[in-house]
């Protein structure tokens, strides 16, 4: 699980790391006017939220920072998927994670492991939206994978075969 989130990470920055610098922060129609960089920062914080909240045992996806530095500085969301990459392999514990719906907060029971799947199926429907901004704005070639669920791509092999 952990090395399956790394590597996700990993390809994530080699496609930012290709991505012309113009395109990151600029409003994309067919993401609802919304930047490849403001997905990215959604990604990059809620597994920081994940990580910080490691601690105390105590995670709230809804109140990350919205660092505006990281939607609109490739080379700073580099440097935080790297971050993440160095601290998201803990041992798993117990944890609490609250959600504000509906003008209340619920706190459910999760733990880390459970979490970091969370964070990694919902960093790959990200990514998916992230290449549809890709592609309205350039030619880049991406990894077939970027943006596909791994069961996906193991469904694929199975039916090409």
């Amino acid at each position: 699980m952990f090395e399956s989130s790394i590597q996700t990470i990993e390809q994530f920055k080699a496609v930012l790391k290709e991505l012309p610098e113009h395109c990151y922060s600029k409003s994309c129609e067919v993401l609802s006017g919304a930047t490849i960089g403001q997905h990215s920062r959604h990604v990059i914080e809620l597994y920081t939220c994940l990580i910080d909240g490691y601690t105390n045992g105590n995670v709230c996806y809804d109140k990350r920072q919205r660092n505006r530095r990281i939607e609109e500085e490739v080379a700073f969301a580099v440097e935080q998927l790297e971050y993440i990459q160095e601290n998201l392999s803990k041992p798993s514990k117990s944890l609490r994670v609250a959600y504000e719906l509906g003008g209340e907060e619920v706190v459910l029971d999760s733990n880390y492991n459970r979490e970091v799947m969370y964070n990694l199926e919902h960093a790959i429907h990200h990514h998916a939206l992230i290449k549809i901004g890709i592609r309205h704005f350039t030619n880049l070639e991406l990894p077939e994978s970027f943006g596909v669920a791994p069961s996906t791509m193991q469904y694929r092999k199975v039916c090409a075969q």
